[in-house]
């Protein structure tokens, strides 16, 4: 019989009543962990681990790609950027590169970091259409 635990409850309350500015900001902090694990598991040289997070990071991006709204000229930028990002992440993953590795995340934080500037000029993305 399961157990009620909590912090999973907690996780999947955060997770439903997010706004989609939220909810994107918590998909870049995923990716920003995974990259973290992965960095760590090729140090280890535990290449599953490093493989399964590295392909948890390629789904995020191609999340984002997938739901961007080209309407918008800027989505093409998007695009760019999520495609290198995922061949960065697809030779990463080849090689077992931490270099290239961190790199990925670099722009991962650079976007992130972006993104709670976005969230904070417009009221917690609350006038945001994502």
């Amino acid at each position: 019989m399961p157990q009620n635990n909590p912090y999973a409850a907690y996780g999947n309350n955060k997770i439903l009543t997010a706004t989609p500015a939220q909810l994107t900001l918590m998909l870049y902090e995923g990716a920003i962990k995974f990259v973290n694990i992965a960095i760590v598991a090729v140090e280890k040289k535990d290449i599953e681990k490093a493989h399964e997070n590295i392909m948890k990071t390629e789904n995020i991006i191609m999340e984002f790609q997938s739901t961007l709204d080209h309407k918008y000229e800027v989505a093409k930028d998007f695009d760019a950027v999520y495609s290198y990002l995922l061949q960065r992440l697809q030779e990463a993953n080849i090689k077992k590169d931490k270099e290239i590795l961190e790199e990925v995340l670099e722009h991962l934080r650079t976007m992130r970091d972006t993104w709670k500037e976005v969230m904070e000029k417009t009221a917690n993305g609350a006038n945001l259409d994502v």
